[in-house]
């Protein structure tokens, strides 16, 4: 099934069931009033919103409404927690390379906390302070979890994966060599992230979602043009492990969002990239220096899986003051 919030005039807006297709809505706050007091009680509310799911898209539902992605807030506008990982390896290789930085020597998988306390709709425009930050994208996938109790290890941790989205994880590339410089990580670097319209529960995946992965492919267009279509099978560590990795030593409330981190590809001269700074990476090792510029005033930049319907699509344009 898939699940949606629109507005209600509340920070956490109102629960929506979505047709399959992504043309019908229908209202599930008798339900459940928002999708992270669904995920409060899953086992109870998941079985009544799956009788609605089947029900819109039978076409059994008398009071449904038309779905509008733009209209949408985040499935989650904030969340109890949010953990982006750096699943693909060959994206930390290429900024290792392009700049000279040392391997990270660790067998874990990394990972750091984020922001949670809002996540923008998928067509919400990003209003940041300064171009001269280094404005970029980063193209994810991403999970959201149910209570995970602490110590879970990676061979239990699939049975908490609840819904599946897109995630553009925006960066500013100027500010963060320099937190990261400190050992006490991003804070000014990492703004509100953005979330598909979107959350979809991975049966809805079929055989993309196999071995606690997502597999389909990545695509990003930039000012209306081609940036990458980037295939997500060479994610290193699944979405399992990741769940694992958080939990050692901590309880995950639900509602956790857990992210891939960027998508990346060892294909990358035919598959592209889903953000800039590896785009730059890549110019780098070529030809000595970067140039695809970060994004500036006005600028957009539109994410989605490779069928578009499966989450739909994150559209956003860039404000900043003149």
């Amino acid at each position: 099934m898939k699940l949606a919030t629109l507005k209600n005039g509340g920070p956490d807006g109102r629960l929506h069931v979505v047709s399959q297709d992504l043309r019908r809505a229908v209202r599930a706050d008798d339900i459940a009033a928002t999708l992270q007091e669904a995920l409060d009680h899953w086992d109870h509310i998941a079985p009544k919103l799956r009788h609605l799911s089947d029900a819109l898209n039978a076409g059994a539902v008398s009071d449904s409404i038309a779905f509008n992605e733009e209209a949408a807030m985040a499935p989650l506008p904030r969340a109890w927690q949010w953990l982006d990982g750096s699943a693909f390896a060959n994206h930390g290789h290429l900024m290792q390379k392009a700049f000279n930085l040392p391997p990270i020597e660790t067998a874990m998988p990394l990972m750091y906390q984020g922001m949670s306390h809002r996540f923008l709709g998928a067509a919400e425009d990003v209003c940041l302070p300064s171009v001269d930050d280094g404005i970029d994208f980063e193209g994810e996938f991403g999970i959201v979890t149910d209570f995970v109790p602490m110590g879970t290890k990676a061979e239990n941790a699939l049975r908490h994966v609840k819904l599946c989205l897109v995630i553009n994880d925006w960066s500013l590339r100027a500010i963060a060599p320099v937190e990261m410089k400190t050992g006490f990580g991003w804070i000014q670097a990492k703004p509100a992230c953005a979330l598909s319209p979107v959350a979809v529960t991975p049966d809805v995946l079929g055989e993309a979602w196999r071995d606690g992965r997502i597999l389909t492919s990545m695509v990003v267009n930039l000012n209306g043009k081609p940036f990458g279509t980037v295939p997500a099978n060479e994610m290193g560590f699944g979405f399992h492990e990741l769940i694992a990795h958080a939990a050692r030593s901590r309880d995950l409330p639900a509602g956790t969002i857990i992210g891939s981190g960027t998508v990346s590809s060892s294909r990358y001269a035919e598959v592209g990239s889903a953000c800039i700074a590896e785009r730059r990476a890549i110019e780098t090792i070529a030809d000595g220096k970067p140039s695809t510029p970060f994004m500036r005033r006005g600028d957009r930049v539109c994410l989605h899986a490779l069928d578009p319907k499966m989450f739909g699509r994150i559209d956003q344009k860039v404000l900043v003051p003149a």
